[in-house]
Formats: C-alpha cells, sequence, structure tokens
C-alpha cells in the first residue's frame, strides 16, 4: 500500500475513533488549503481539532538570526506569523521547517490539561517534532527535504507522503480529494 493510502487510512481510523487531532504547517502558502479541507472534515464528524497556544511568542533560531514569531490558526491549522506584522506577500504564515512551533502548542495543551492530539498532521518540524516527543504524526514530506522519510525510517513518523511542497495550492485539490474520499470524509 503507498503512504498517500496509509495516510488517508489513518486519518478515515481517527475519524471514526473521534480522536483529537493537531494539525500545522511550515507551509502555510502552499498547503493550508490541504490541511484546512481535513480538519473542516474530521471537525464535521466530531473530532476535536486542537488550537491550543494561539497567539504565544515562538524564538527561533535560524541562519539568519534570531527570529520572533506567534502562533495563529487558519481553519484549525497551526503556524507561525511575524510577531511585528505581517510582511507583503506573507499573508497566511512564515515558511518553517522548525520543531519549536509544535513543541510549544503542545506544552500549552499539556499544561492546560489537555487534550492531547491522538494524531499530529502536517509537514517539515510539526511532524518531525511531534514524533521525536511520542505523537502518532503523519505528514507531506518534500521529496528534496530527507527529514521526513528519516523520521519515518527511524519509526518517530508514522507515514511520510513523498510530494514537491512548493507547487501552487490549488494543484493539491486532487490530492485533497483522493484523502477525503479514501478516509470516508467527503461530503
Amino acid at each position: 500500500m503507498g503512504a498517500l493510502d496509509r495516510f488517508a487510512d489513518r486519518v478515515g481510523a481517527v475519524a471514526r475513533s473521534g480522536g483529537a487531532v493537531l494539525f500545522g504547517t511550515g507551509h502555510p502558502q502552499r498547503l493550508i488549503g490541504f490541511y484546512g479541507a481535513l480538519a473542516d472534515a474530521l471537525s464535521a464528524v466530531g473530532c476535536e481539532v486542537l488550537t491550543p497556544a494561539g497567539g504565544r511568542r515562538v524564538d527561533i533560531t535560524t541562519r539568519f538570526g534570531l527570529r520572533t514569531y506567534n502562533l495563529d490558526y487558519v481553519r484549525g491549522v497551526a503556524l507561525v506569523r511575524e510577531a511585528t506584522g505581517l510582511r507583503p506577500g506573507c499573508a497566511t504564515g512564515v515558511h518553517t521547517h522548525s520543531p519549536l512551533p509544535v513543541r510549544t502548542v503542545l506544552a500549552a495543551a499539556a499544561e492546560r490539561g489537555g487534550p492531547l492530539p491522538e494524531l499530529v498532521v502536517g509537514d517539515h518540524g510539526w511532524v518531525c517534532g511531534a514524533g521525536q516527543l511520542g505523537f502518532e504524526a503523519i505528514g507531506l514530506a518534500d521529496t528534496d527535504d530527507p527529514a521526513l522519510f528519516v523520521g519515518e525510517a527511524e519509526g518517530r513518523v508514522s507515514v511520510a507522503v513523498p510530494l514537491d511542497d512548493g507547487v501552487r495550492s490549488d494543484y493539491y485539490r486532487p490530492l485533497t480529494r483522493y484523502v477525503l474520499n479514501r478516509a470516508c470524509l467527503s461530503q
């Protein structure tokens, strides 16, 4: 069975169990529609889509120095935004591979007494960071970034779906339809 089928099957299993789910992306400009559609569908069948730590600050050290971001949610999907306001072209958030945002979100959920996610769905640092903390995590993996594939080989990531995460957002619509149909979540 292919990675996309395993991904969709896991989403369907969470839908049937009514489990709590956390969505997060480091590619909001491209992937927010895909994750948002899954979050909407899971919420519609009674799953709790978690949104802890909205507005919290996350400091990420990059090769360009310290960057300060704020956690935010769009359609139930976590992302980070510039703390000092949006730059032109960053209407939905900034690109990051850091695991620090998911660690901040999971710590906030634990601090408030839960619930904690049965499944974390996302990409880059969201999936790898959750998997490193022992949460089941599945995600979209850019074919030129080995992190999720290594995480899957190590048993920390349950499913890594290979794709190009830099194409136009509307190119992911067939992928969205396929996952929703296979997971029995189509409207």
